[in-house]
């Protein structure tokens, strides 16, 4: 199958769009991204939902942040990792700080994390909308 130009020049991260958390998470990579090389997607949103039945993707999406890069989808603590990876600077060294952190391990973290994040930080009653500054940095943004 073939992926989109987005996908084939951008990572795309796939994201809870009612979720405080992972709004300030979107926010966040975005200002970090000097480059402007990731491009973003809330999983409620009918092209995020299109590329995981793409991609064949089995996992419940809501229960984490999912990355795409070069044709491959990462999840929970790897797809933050793989985040920071490309994000440059500083913020690779987390990835190669804790990259050896087995997986399982890893993932016990993210998931208790997940688990209590609407609680911790709240949640929307629709998704977010971004600025007309940041709007075509997203996958399901109007073309303009």
């Amino acid at each position: 199958m073939q992926g989109t130009k987005a996908e084939k020049s951008h990572s795309i991260v796939l994201f809870d769009g009612v979720c405080n958390l992972c709004e300030k998470t979107v926010q966040w990579i975005i200002r970090n991204d000097t480059s402007g090389h990731f491009r973003f997607a809330s999983l409620q949103s009918a092209p995020a939902q299109a590329l995981l039945q793409r991609l064949r993707y089995e996992h419940d999406p809501m229960n984490s942040v999912l990355v795409l890069i070069e044709g491959k989808l990462h999840r929970k603590s790897r797809a933050v990792l793989q985040i920071c990876k490309r994000l440059g600077s500083g913020w690779a060294l987390l990835y190669y700080m804790f990259a050896w952190v087995p997986t399982s391990v890893a993932n016990e973290v993210y998931d208790y994390i997940g688990a209590r994040r609407y609680r911790w930080f709240g949640r929307k009653s629709e998704c977010w909308m971004p600025s007309p500054e940041i709007a075509a940095r997203f996958v399901d943004a109007p073309p303009g």
